[in-house]
C-alpha cells in the first residue's frame, strides 16, 4: 500500500478505532462489531493509533508521594509552584514524565485570557514538551525566546525550540536573531545595541512564566556538543567551578555566574526574575542534579518540574 493511502485511509480508520477505545470506553470486541471487523484487526488499529502518535495518554490521577514531594520541595525552597512526576527505574531517558508535565502546565499558561508574555529556553527536555503541546489559539499572548537561535555555522540551533513553539500555538513570536555565544564581548555588546534586538530583550525581561532547561557541563555537556563552546572552554568553566548552564550561562553549585569565561560573551537574556515572574525549571536525573541545586540555592528559579527520584534526592541533601 503506497504511503498516501496509509494516511488518509488506515490513519483515518486507526483515528476512529483509537477514539472508540479510549475515549467511548469501548472493548476491542465492541469496536470489531461497530467497524465491521475482526477482532484482531480492532486490535491492530488501537496499536497504529498509538504508535503513530494519534493519541496522547495523560494520566489524572495524583500519586500521593509525588504530591507530598512537590509539597515538601516547594516549603523547603520557596517554590511557588512543584511538580513531581513518577520516576520509571528502567529508564534512561532525561524527558520522560517531566516533558508531560511541562507540557500540562504551559497549556494552563497558554489557556489564560489574560494576555501574558511567555518566555522560553532551550534544551532537549523543552523541546520534548512542545512536541507534546496540543495547538492553541491564544493570539493574546506572546512567546520569546531567552537564547540566541543561530549556531555556529550559521544554522537554526537544533534546540532553540521558539520556531517549534510557533508552529503549535497561534501567538505572535519572537525569536533571538543572536548566536548563543558571541566571539567577543564587544560583539555582544554591539549585537544587543541593534535596533531589532533591544525590544527582543526588553520583552524577555517582562516575561509573566519562563521555561528553562538546565544543561550540565560534564564531557557530553549540550554547550559542546552541540558547538557553541570548545573543549578547553568547557574544561575552563568546570576549573572555575561551574556545574551548569542555564540559557548558555554557567553557574557554580551556589547559583551564581561565573565571571568572565564565555560567560562574557553569551548573548542570550537574563533569565527573568522570580521577583516578577514565575520562572519554571524543567529537569531530572543524577546529572542535572548539580544544576537544579544551582539553581534554587542561587535563587534562579521558583518553580520545578521533576520526578521522584530526583525530588527525593533533593530533600535528603
Amino acid at each position: 500500500m503506497s504511503k498516501p493511502d496509509l494516511t488518509t485511509t488506515k490513519l483515518d480508520d486507526a483515528a476512529r478505532a483509537g477514539w472508540l477505545y479510549y475515549v467511548a470506553g469501548n472493548t476491542q470486541d465492541e469496536i470489531a462489531a461497530k467497524l465491521g471487523i475482526s477482532r484482531q484487526s480492532a486490535q491492530r488499529m488501537v496499536s497504529l493509533a498509538v504508535s503513530e502518535g494519534l493519541v496522547k495518554v495523560r494520566l489524572d490521577h495524583p500519586i500521593a508521594h509525588c504530591l507530598d514531594l512537590a509539597a515538601q520541595l516547594r516549603q523547603r525552597f520557596d517554590l511557588k509552584m512543584a511538580e513531581v512526576v513518577p520516576t520509571d527505574p528502567g529508564s534512561t531517558s532525561t524527558t520522560l514524565g517531566v516533558a508531560d508535565a511541562a507540557a500540562a502546565e504551559m497549556t494552563r499558561w497558554l489557556k489564560s485570557e489574560t494576555p501574558i508574555i511567555l518566555g522560553i529556553g532551550t534544551g532537549r527536555t523543552l523541546k520534548a514538551a512542545i512536541e507534546l503541546l496540543s495547538p492553541i489559539e491564544c493570539p493574546q499572548h506572546k512567546v520569546v525566546s531567552l537564547t540566541g537561535n543561530i549556531a555556529p555555522d550559521g544554522s537554526a540551533a537544533f534546540y532553540n525550540v521558539i520556531f517549534n513553539i510557533a508552529d503549535k500555538i497561534k501567538a505572535r513570536s519572537f525569536p533571538m536573531p543572536l548566536p548563543v555565544i558571541a566571539s567577543s564581548p564587544e560583539e555582544r555588546e554591539l549585537l544587543h545595541s541593534q535596533a531589532m534586538i533591544r525590544p527582543v530583550l526588553e520583552l524577555s525581561a517582562q516575561a509573566n512564566v519562563a521555561f528553562l532547561g538546565i544543561g550540565d557541563l560534564e564531557d557530553d555537556a549540550p554547550l559542546f556538543i552541540d558547538g557553541f563552546i570548545s573543549r578547553d572552554e568547557l574544561v575552563a568553566l568546570r576549573k572555575a567551578g561551574a556545574v551548569c548552564e542555564i540559557v548558555g550561562r554557567a553557574f557554580d553549585r551556589d547559583g551564581v555566574p561565573i565571571k568572565g569565561l564565555t560567560n562574557d560573551r553569551v548573548a542570550s537574556a537574563h533569565i527573568p526574575s522570580r521577583d516578577t515572574a514565575m520562572v519554571i525549571a524543567i529537569a531530572k536525573g543524577a546529572k542535572k542534579l548539580p544544576g537544579i541545586e544551582a539553581a534554587l540555592k542561587g535563587n534562579l528559579i521558583n518553580g520545578l518540574i521533576t520526578d521522584e527520584h530526583t525530588a527525593e534526592t533533593l530533600l535528603a541533601a
